[in-house]
């Protein structure tokens, strides 16, 4: 086959060419300065190559693929003598122009590669495209040959994760985050030895896939606002060249790559948040990017007279399950993690992903199944936001396949509820904090992913700071956001010099990951809680590349007891494998205890069935069952009451002891404080014992 490729058929302007290889789609690099171009497209009629000298406006030639260099529905090309690292480029395809038949088609219109492995035009973030063409991101080629030396995903027990979210521009782009390249892939390495501090083993990275941030820029109140998260997907297999140090070199698959090997080599997977729901090509106002001129029939959901169904609320919505698009889903995850071993995704809006052609909820849809079945994705996480913006709400029925976790989206609300002492919510959280069986009886424990915030919505610090959101800077009219936020500002809404209001949200903090770290599931934390970073109550920053969005990490010192609270919490999770048990029973193990038992004011006595403020909850940890270092009892004592309650303690067995291990309303963390029966807790707070 290779002597077969050294010997060109066609040539036009100087340039020598013959017909490719339809497989693998995309451009690849072959030998002596051979490119590979192979693109689908079932209803175009035509396709022109347009081939580029870096940065040039005009095309060095376009090659129109003879009707012999078309099999089936794919167009391929082999075109010799270009160096790649100087080469960009575009298809441009005609085709029936019917939108009310579904395709739109324009041969006016340079087209991304949806398989671009890079994407050039927009190196530098924030920065507009120097060029007026209208063709503002082209394809660029890069060799595949990073040296990953003994690297690969390094495929920790899911139970194990402590997952800690974060954008890679507002992790390190504040002034005092100590990261030589502020805002960049090689920022993040510059974290590592804080997240390895923290006890995280796995950091979820909103999306990195190239995005266009000046999609929808405008200015309010003097301040540019931006698509600052990113969830507007312009090429889907390659990282953003904005938020690499090296963008403007070309480098940014190098710096992505080394980045994760430095995680890995720490311990530390990498999970990325993918956005398959849509495109940021939009609605029927939208532009020509890519999909939509190519075989917009194809890859779009669209309603019988030609529009598009909109579930993802940004203007449209991809045809999951479509055969094409199927495939193109499992090579783009299946290049992630081949290529940049990442080591598992959230799936944004997942649900979208098992509707049908004409929007309907599927039972068994081909491409969750396809995900959960694929051997190259065979250990990565994959991990649903099992909702969508069409009304479908999947959170304990999302399909599965035994290989989904989702965003437990239920966790999230009662946590937050009971916190603010919404006593109806009682028996519901000792079901959240036995892994939700309630949701995942046919699955486990590992299949909620346990959270109290994320990047949308409040902060933990915000949560216990405004009764409502402020997003004024967003400039719509405070429209915009969730309102069903189940906050409490504890008295005063926003900053305040109240000593007993900043105490009282010091303790509902520490309360609330306290419950977080110690309920079966998986947890997930996001970057910058654990220090008290704050938003000023914008509860939906998507838009803010500011200080509002960046972390603050001279919230660091000042709130240093914070921090070291989320730390001994995730150490003692760490330390116990009896917290991060997958089974949902709590029958009684080899110590003659229960596994998990619920506990009254009066130990071993609980209506568990009726509301309440007050309880305890005890895990029985044996060496045998667990594998842990010694037997010991594990018991959170909680009272979200407004006044101080009660709480007598099991008794554990002979030559044991209950050590205090944290106590919400105290600033220190004090070592081997031995405590008896009963205890007193103050209003609205937590206390964590030990025996050994």
């Amino acid at each position: 086959m290779r002597a077969m490729d050294n010997y060109p058929t066609h040539e036009l302007g100087g340039i020598l060419y013959r017909c490719g290889h339809v497989s693998p789609f995309g451009a690849t690099i072959l030998y002596e300065n051979a490119v590979n171009f192979s693109v689908f497209s079932k209803h175009a009629t035509s396709c022109e190559l347009l081939l580029y000298h870096r940065g040039a406006d005009e095309p060095f030639v376009v090659i129109p693929f003879p009707d012999e260099f078309r099999i089936g529905n794919v167009f391929s090309m082999i075109v010799y003598g270009l160096d790649y690292e100087e080469l960009e480029y575009g298809y441009r395809f005609d085709g029936p122009i019917d939108p009310q038949g579904g395709h739109r088609f324009d041969c006016r219109k340079v087209l991304l590669d949806p398989y671009a492995k890079m994407v050039v035009g927009r190196e530098r973030w924030g920065e507009p495209p120097a060029s007026k063409r209208e063709f503002i991101h082209r394809g660029k080629v890069i060799p595949e040959d990073f040296d990953w030396g003994t690297d690969k995903p390094l495929e920790l027990p899911l139970g194990d994760l402590v997952i800690y979210e974060a954008h890679v521009r507002g992790l390190t782009m504040g002034a005092q985050s100590g990261a030589k390249y502020q805002g960049t892939f090689a920022g993040l390495v510059d974290k590592i030895p804080y997240l390895k501090e923290l006890g995280v083993n796995c950091v979820e990275l909103l999306p990195i896939f190239e995005f266009d941030e000046l999609e929808n820029s405008r200015v309010v109140d003097g301040q540019r606002l931006y698509n600052y998260w990113g969830y507007s997907t312009v090429d889907f297999f390659a990282p953003k060249a904005g938020y690499a140090a090296s963008g403007t070199r070309g480098l940014a698959s190098e710096e992505l790559k080394n980045a994760i090997r430095q995680f890995h080599r720490s311990g530390i997977e990498v999970m990325l948040d993918v956005v398959f729901n849509h495109t940021a090509e939009g609605n029927e106002m939208g532009p020509y990017i890519s999909f939509r001129g190519i075989d917009n029939k194809t890859y779009y959901l669209l309603t019988p007279d030609g529009y598009y169904y909109n579930f993802s609320g940004c203007g449209n919505t991809m045809n999951c399950n479509n055969a094409v698009v199927r495939n193109f889903i499992l090579d783009c995850l299946r290049y992630w993690v081949s290529t940049y071993h990442i080591d598992g995704f959230r799936f944004d809006l997942a649900s979208i992903l098992s509707r049908d052609a004409e929007g309907a909820p599927m039972s068994s849809p081909p491409l969750l199944e396809s995900l959960a079945q694929d051997p190259v994705l065979g250990k990565t996480k994959l991990i649903a936001e099992a909702w969508d913006a069409g009304g479908l709400y999947q959170v304990g029925s999302f399909p599965a396949w035994g290989r989904w976790a989702e965003w437990n989206g239920k966790y999230r609300d009662c946590l937050r509820r009971f916190l603010k002492s919404d006593a109806e919510c009682g028996p519901e959280m000792l079901v959240r904090i036995q892994g939700s069986p309630d949701l995942y009886a046919n699955r486990s424990a590992e299949a909620s992913v346990n959270f109290i915030t994320c990047h949308d919505g409040f902060t933990l610090n915000d949560l216990v700071s405004y009764n409502e959101k402020h997003n004024e800077g967003n400039g719509e009219a405070n429209c915009d956001g969730a309102n069903d936020n189940n906050s409490w500002n504890c008295g005063v809404e926003g900053v305040t010099d109240d000593v007993e209001v900043n105490a009282l949200r010091a303790r509902q903090i520490k309360n609330a990951v306290a419950l977080l770290l110690l309920s079966r599931g998986v947890p997930m934390i996001l970057a910058g809680d654990e220090f008290r970073n704050s938003q000023g109550g914008n509860n939906n920053a998507y838009c803010q590349d500011n200080a509002i969005s960046w972390l603050d990490w001279g919230d660091l010192e000042r709130n240093r007891s914070t921090f070291e609270f989320f730390k001994r919490m995730i150490a003692l999770r760490t330390a116990h494998p009896v917290l991060r048990r997958a089974q949902f029973y709590s029958d009684v193990n080899s110590s003659g205890y229960p596994e998990l038992s619920f506990h009254g004011e009066r130990a071993w006595v609980f209506d568990a069935m009726n509301p309440f403020h007050t309880f305890g909850f005890m895990f029985a940890e044996t060496v045998a069952d667990h594998g842990a270092a010694q037997d010991c009892f594990i018991y959170c004592g909680v009272n979200t009451y407004w006044e101080e309650r009660t709480l007598e303690l099991p008794i554990v067995p002979a030559g044991m002891r209950w050590e205090k291990v944290v106590y919400t309303p105290e600033e220190e963390i004090r070592e081997g404080v031995v405590v008896d029966s009963p205890i007193t807790l103050g209003p609205r707070s937590l206390m964590v014992l030990v025996a050994k």
